[in-house]
Formats: C-alpha cells, structure tokens, sequence
C-alpha cells in the first residue's frame, strides 16, 4: 500500500517541478563554488574564457543529461534503482544503485557544508562582523575546533528529512518559499553590490575574454565540470523528481528552463561577489592581488565564502544586512539541494517496500552517522569531496550508457515521442548523448586521475589513505562497484 500511494504522487504544477528541479541545481556549488573557480581559471585580462567554456558545456553535458534523467524518470515512476531496472532489466540495477549512491555520498558531507551555511548566518545576525583576517580564521577555526560542525551537521539533516518525510507534495510547498525567496535575496545582493563604487572593475574583469586562455584544455575541463557539478545533471536527483512529472509536462523544454535557469543564478551569484570585491578592495589592492585573494580557496575550499566575504561586507554601508541576505541565500541554496539527495535514497528505499517514515529516518540517521567524520575532520571532508566529485563524472557517464545501451534512437521514439514539435532537438540530442557526453565523461575522468597522479599526489598516487591519491578514488568507487555487483540480484528483486 506504501508503495502504491507514493506511485500517485505528483508536482501539482508545471512551476512546482521546475522550482522544485532549481531547488535541486541552484545550491552551493552556484554560489560557494562558481564565483571561486571562475577566478582560478582567469586569465591576466579576465574570466571571459571560461564563462564561454561553463556555457557551452551546459549545452553540450548538462542539458543533454538533464533530458535523459527526466525521461527516464517519468516513464519509470520510480526511483533511480526501479527506473534503471524497467529501462533495461534486472541485471542493471547495479547502474542506478551507482548512481544513487555516489549523490548519497554527497549528501553525507554536504550536510556538513549546509550547516556551515546556517552556522554563519547566526554569525552574521547575532555577532560583529570580522574586521580582519585573523579574526575571520579565529571564527572559522574556532567553530571548526568545537563540536559545533557536528551539531549544525545533524539540524541540517534533521530539518530536510522533515520535509522529505511528508513526500512530494511537501518538496514541492517547501521548494516553492524556498527557491523564489532565494532569487529575490540574491537579485536584491546583486543590485546593491553593483551600486558600489568599483563594482564596474569587477564585471568587466568576469566577461573580459583573454583569447590566449582559448587554446587551455584545462578552462575548459574545469569548465566542463563546475557545470557538471552546479546543474546536477547525472547525479540521478532530477531523475528522482522525474518520477513526479504529470504527462503533461514537456520534458525538453523542462530541461532548458532548469539549466538556463540555474546557469543564470550562478553567473548572478559571480557577478554579485566579482562587484563586491572588486569595489571593496580595489582601492588598495592591484587587480592580479585582488583575483589573488578570489583564487584562494582557503580549507575546504572556505576562504572566499567564509573567510574573505564576511569581512567585505563590514566595509559597506548596510554590510551587516548584506552579509544576512547573503548567508541566508546561502543556507536555502544548500537546504533545497540537500531535500533532494535526502529524497533520493528514500525513494529507492520506499520502492523497496518501507513506509516512507521509517525510510526516510533510516537515511537521515544513516546521512548522519556517515557525515559525522566529515564535519569532525576537514581532511576527511576534502577527501569524500574529492571521491565522488570525482564519481559524478562516472555517474553521467552511466547515465548515457544507460540511453545507449537502450537505443538512443528507440528511446528518443519511444520515451520521448509524445513531443513531436521537438522533434529536431531529437537528432541532436540523441548525436549528443551517444557521442559527445559520454567522450566528455572519458576526457574529464582520465584529466582527473591524471591531476591525482603528477599534481595532486605525485609521490604518494598508490596510496589509497592519501587524500587526493587515484588510488583513494579507485579503492572506495570499486569497493562500491564491486558490493552493487555482487548483490545486484537481491537488489533487483527489491525493486520488482
């Protein structure tokens, strides 16, 4: 019975699927992440490069897998286990089992980084701004050094799973305050960082091409995955909320609107932080010191978030304000991602035969437990990030194996035939997903196990405790790989 009223649940509205689907792209990596690695991958005269690199790779990765991950969903009805499993049969549950656990992993620390973001927000409404980089780390390294992390870690949890456990429907109500209050916080920033005196240096920094970064392979394989990350195409999250659309709603233009929208909200978010740091520290820095300052990522990749921005926002008039609207679009951004990975493994597990309370408590008490060393630990941390940031590329890669395994040809007929006005984005889809995302996936996979071996870990590469080893990524995925193998039976009865 559990399982049958889940199978009738739906979005209520076409605005509440893509709210919702925005809910799941626009979290951290648009606000926390995008602005950060826009700057490392500038050159002398700007960022226009690898803003034109981000763009294309939503064309040509992200909106093709976002296309895919919908139609799969909806015509499963299930989670990404059972809609793997009714796309190509019992034997490749393991695919979607891969899947769903590498956005799984994800969500054990990104709970950590969602309490972060809630953890600073109290910060900035309840306690002084920091004046100075000493006391910006002392706040970082003090609320790192306590049991604080572990604490904002488990409300973070506590308080997505409560949405999760009343199903779509309230997903759907929570995503539709949450997101479009988000976009009015970060519309509101933007306009009053583009008042400040200054700003100007900042956009044109962002748009200014320097043509000699063209012929980098590296702008556009980082390119390629910040919109990998920042969309959450392959992850298997869109596909979950698939599982919810009504006939009615249109899966390619579904699509578009997700990434475009969530492709607008990132190059907002760089344009609002660019204009504040550039405005704010252009009166006493040159512009390669300022870039400098951007580029630092600081531990765990804080420095520009919670380390730098807090202390610019003391030097504008109304900055205390500011720095509330900015963590509070941060904390929302992060929340309404972190739903969605909750809903997830409960949707796997609920097709499995649980009742979705008793599902989603065993994800949040698990999500916790395995979060744990993560917010303990910053090496831990920055090592799961490295795994399964890295696992996401494998996981759309997997995702148009699937289509391709299927036939792209037979599933842009079959599952993607009710939109015939469409249909000459069919042939270009279905060029896409057999060739060009799974190329990308191969390209961006050996570009990162080639960085783990000569830059990241050039003299400990074997070593699989080293933190950013090849090694480290081989033993835990094929740990994972190898179990959902093994147990792919027993995991597919569950979904029959």
């Amino acid at each position: 019975m559990g399982e049958a009223r889940q199978a009738l649940q739906r979005f209520t509205s076409k605005w509440g699927l893509i709210i919702s689907v925005l809910g799941i792209a626009v979290g951290t990596g648009n606000i926390w992440r995008f602005p950060r690695i826009a700057a490392q991958n500038s050159g002398d005269e700007g960022a226009g490069v690898f803003i034109l690199a981000w763009v294309l790779s939503l064309l040509l990765w992200s909106i093709p897998l976002i296309i895919a991950e919908y139609a799969i969903g909806r015509n499963g009805r299930r989670g990404v286990v059972g809609s793997f499993v009714k796309l190509l049969g019992s034997k490749f549950a393991w695919l979607g089992a891969f899947i769903g656990f590498v956005a799984t992993a994800i969500m054990f620390y990104y709970s950590v980084v969602t309490g972060w973001t809630m953890y600073y927000l109290l910060q900035s409404i309840f306690l002084p701004l920091p004046g100075s980089m000493d006391e910006a780390n002392l706040v970082w390294d003090t609320f790192q050094d306590g049991f604080l992390p572990s604490l904002f870690h488990a409300v973070a949890i506590i308080g997505a799973g409560l949405v999760v456990l009343k199903g779509v429907k309230m997903i759907e109500r929570v995503n539709l305050i949450l997101v479009p209050t988000l976009l009015v916080i970060l519309i509101v920033a933007g306009i009053r960082a583009l008042t400040l005196d200054g700003s100007g240096a900042g956009l044109r920094f962002l748009f200014t091409p320097d043509w000699s970064m063209l012929t980098n392979g590296q702008i556009w394989l980082e390119a390629l995955t910040q919109n990998a990350w920042d969309t959450g195409a392959g992850w298997g999250l869109i596909l979950t909320y698939g599982a919810y659309m009504r006939k009615t709603d249109r899966i390619i233009t579904s699509a578009f609107q997700t990434g475009i929208g969530n492709n607008l909200v990132s190059l907002w978010a760089a344009i609002t932080i660019f204009a504040t740091v550039f405005a704010i520290l252009g009166a006493s820095l040159s512009q390669s010191e300022i870039v400098e300052v951007m580029q630092t990522s600081g531990p765990a990749s804080t420095g520009l978030t919670f380390i730098w921005m807090p202390q610019l926002f003391l030097e504008i008039p109304g900055g205390r304000v500011f720095a509330i609207l900015f963590f509070l679009a941060l904390t929302f951004a992060a929340f309404s991602s972190l739903i969605a990975m909750i809903e997830l493994a409960t949707k796997v597990m609920v097709d499995s035969g649980w009742l979705r309370y008793r599902a989603t408590g065993f994800v949040c008490g698990a999500g916790f437990i395995f979060g744990l060393p993560s917010a303990l630990s910053l090496d831990v941390f920055a090592n799961q990030d490295f795994v399964w940031g890295v696992g996401l590329m494998v996981s759309g890669f997997l995702v148009a194996l699937a289509v391709i395994t299927f036939g792209a040809e037979r599933f842009s007929k079959d599952i993607l035939a009710g939109e015939e006005q469409q249909r000459g984005i069919h042939h270009l889809w279905t060029f896409l997903i057999k060739y060009v995302v799974p190329a990308e996936a191969l390209i961006l996979l050996g570009w990162w196990l080639y960085q783990s071996v000569f830059v990241f870990s050039p003299d400990t590469w074997f070593n699989p405790f080293d933190l950013y080893s090849i090694a480290t990524f081989i033993f835990q995925t094929g740990l994972v790989l190898g179990l959902l193998l093994l147990f792919n039976k027993r995991i597919a009865a569950k979904q029959e």
